[in-house]
């Protein structure tokens, strides 16, 4: 099936064309997704969902198959299995972005190919699953770049925090080098011979200026070692998309008509069985 869906993007088209080929960073605004892997134009991952008590997990691959800079249109061939075996999908997605000015539409066309439960929801169903989770995504990606420009502050103080240890280091080591010589400078002079006054005064003053200079050395060596980072925190599993509640009444109204019908097919029965008694 075919399905058709759009967004807004608030930022002008070039950047809009930037995030979104960002696979790392746009994959935890979609809803029940988990990003495992991106390898260039590839990528591998996981989507949850939920359909009533039943759990389903695809786990797959996708591949940008085009990339047009200039028309901002993108090409991404995804196929998946669910991990217990209850079914597949296969979708070929062509999101095309046209200008708004200050912002972004894009348009996104599905050709979509799914077994097992899930694909017991009709095409119209579908549709509005897709327009309500892609209005999820966009109003989280909204946000991320509503943030982007503080992240990019915090980006460039975290930059500039790794890039200080090396230069305080390059620094430490060119002022250990100086140090080192002034050591053995000071320990020649402190080996001097004669037992004259003039020698012993020049031993004492080569003695206390070895003595300075290797204090100055092992204190520089305090500051060259590299502070310790904490561990970053592993990221936490997406909750599953729930499609029932996703679907709302158009999951009603598709299952309402099957389920009247087992209801007085039930009732039938029972005054049958009661009758004959």
């Amino acid at each position: 099936m075919q399905l058709e869906n759009s967004f807004i993007v608030p930022v002008p088209i070039d950047d809009a064309w930037r995030v979104l080929l960002d696979i790392e960073r746009i994959a935890p605004c979609m809803p029940g997704a988990a990003l495992d892997s991106v390898t260039g134009d590839d990528f591998t991952g996981r989507v949850k969902v939920k359909l009533g008590p039943i759990n389903l997990t695809y786990a797959g691959k996708a591949s940008f198959i085009e990339k047009d800079d200039v028309a901002h249109k993108a090409v991404i061939d995804a196929r998946g299995k669910d991990q217990r075996g209850n079914g597949t999908a296969a979708a070929v997605v062509t999101a095309v972005l046209a200008d708004e000015g200050s912002s972004t539409r894009v348009n996104v066309l599905t050709d979509l190919n799914i077994t097992g439960r899930p694909a017991q929801f009709g095409r119209g169903v579908m549709t509005d699953v897709g327009n309500k989770l892609l209005g999820q995504f966009a109003d989280r990606l909204a946000a991320q770049l509503g943030t982007s420009d503080e992240q990019h502050a915090l980006d460039q103080a975290a930059a500039a925090e790794q890039q200080e240890p090396t230069v305080k280091a390059a620094a430490a080591d060119a002022a250990q080098t100086v140090t080192g010589a002034a050591e053995e400078v000071a320990a020649s002079v402190a080996s001097v011979d004669g037992d004259n006054p003039v020698a012993d005064a020049t031993r004492k003053a080569g003695e206390a200026a070895f003595d300075a200079a290797a204090t100055a050395t092992d204190k520089l060596a305090e500051t060259t070692k590299a502070p310790t980072k904490p561990r970053p925190a592993p990221q936490s599993e997406p909750e599953p998309i729930d499609l029932l509640e996703v679907a709302g009444g158009a999951a009603f109204t598709r299952f309402a008509a099957p389920a009247a019908a087992v209801a007085v097919l039930g009732i039938l029965v029972a005054l049958i069985v009661r009758r004959r008694r």
